[in-house]
């Protein structure tokens, strides 16, 4: 995607270091860092420097092939092993790193090189999936529908393209006159902050919503359609994504208004039987008690959004079951979240 006229990837491997995008300072600053070894790929990963399904298993293979880079000949497999403990511990939910890192850590085990190697394939995988589903997602958009769409699963949030976003960049393209409503996406904000980025730098029509929002518009004919995107997909169909998500799908079911969501295939988890084995990452209640914006000189400034010595409670995601899913965007096609419809992916 362009920024400022200029492509970008939103991870890539260079000369064995990581570059990426750093999304917290989004949308005030762009800044691409440097990770320079496996335990720096690991911190960004944790504090959401890299944040998103695909961006992370993109990350989680880099960092895997960094620790291969890194490692000794004397103690190689065991240097592997507890770098691939690392990687893991970063983020519980996101089933995509955890398949990378299994991957390039496979791969590792022949050699450096190959760990390389196999890090770039989960990555320039990722970018052609998002691809793939966007053009199969576009075919459900019509020309003057308004789609809600919750958190970013945009091109921040892989490779490149993104997953739920990207049948609306490309229903955009093909002169579809299109709405989007952003939710916010507290609490930090992943809407409001990344995906309304992402829009307003493709020209996409759109207005950021409060998260309590959508029932409300769905309730007055405002919405025609959902697109979300995916942390992890059981194997009967039933999702993990940002929190909030089951919220809007509860509400898109009472209006029978359709509820899609946006994922490749190394986001399920085929061995999870259902949702409730889903591991749910809890988050520092920082995030939850302040708020980081800019100030009236365009600084960046944290200030306390919550009353003064209140504890807050920060699941990161919540889990949507199969039954009020009306269908998964994958690269392999459009299917119904059902453990039949899933098994015939594998």
């Amino acid at each position: 995607m362009k920024v400022n006229g200029t492509n970008y990837l939103t991870i890539w491997m260079e000369n064995n270091k990581v570059k990426m995008i750093e999304q917290n300072l989004l949308p005030f600053d762009f800044k691409i860092i440097t990770s320079e070894n496996y335990l720096q790929t690991c911190e960004a990963i944790s504090t959401m420097v890299v944040r998103g399904a695909g961006a992370i298993g993109a990350a989680a293979g880099f960092a895997m092939a960094q620790a291969a880079i890194e490692a000794n000949e004397n103690n190689y497999e065991s240097f592997l092993q507890k770098a691939r403990k690392d990687i893991e511990a970063t983020r519980p939910t996101a089933r995509n790193l955890f398949a990378a890192t299994e991957l390039v850590y496979q791969a590792a085990l022949s050699g450096k090189q190959e760990a390389i190697i196999a890090a770039q394939a989960v990555a320039d995988k990722d970018k052609s999936d998002s691809k793939k589903i966007g053009e199969l997602g576009n075919e459900l958009i019509k020309d003057g529908f308004r789609i809600e769409t919750h958190c970013n699963a945009g091109w921040l949030a892989f490779v490149d393209h993104g997953t739920a976003l990207a049948p609306i960049y490309l229903a955009h393209q093909h002169g579809k006159n299109i709405f989007v409503y952003v939710d916010e996406t507290r609490p930090r904000s992943q809407g409001a902050r990344l995906t309304a980025w992402e829009l307003k730098n493709e020209n996409v029509p759109h207005a950021i919503i409060p998260d309590n929002a959508g029932a409300h518009l769905m309730s007055k004919g405002l919405i025609d359609m959902l697109i979300v995107g995916a942390d992890r997909i059981a194997a009967n169909g039933d999702v993990a994504n940002k929190i909030g998500t089951l919220e809007k799908a509860i509400a898109a079911r009472f209006y029978n208004i359709p509820f899609y969501v946006a994922a490749p295939l190394s986001t399920f988890d085929f061995n999870c039987e259902s949702g409730s084995q889903i591991p749910i990452e809890e988050r520092d209640q920082d995030e939850v008690l302040f708020q980081t914006g800019i100030n009236k000189e365009g600084k960046p400034e944290k200030v306390m959004v919550a009353s003064p010595g209140s504890e807050a409670i920060n699941p990161a995601f919540d889990v949507t079951p199969a039954g009020l899913i009306t269908g998964i965007i994958t690269e392999k096609g459009i299917i119904r979240p059902n453990s039949a419809e899933i098994l015939k992916l594998q």
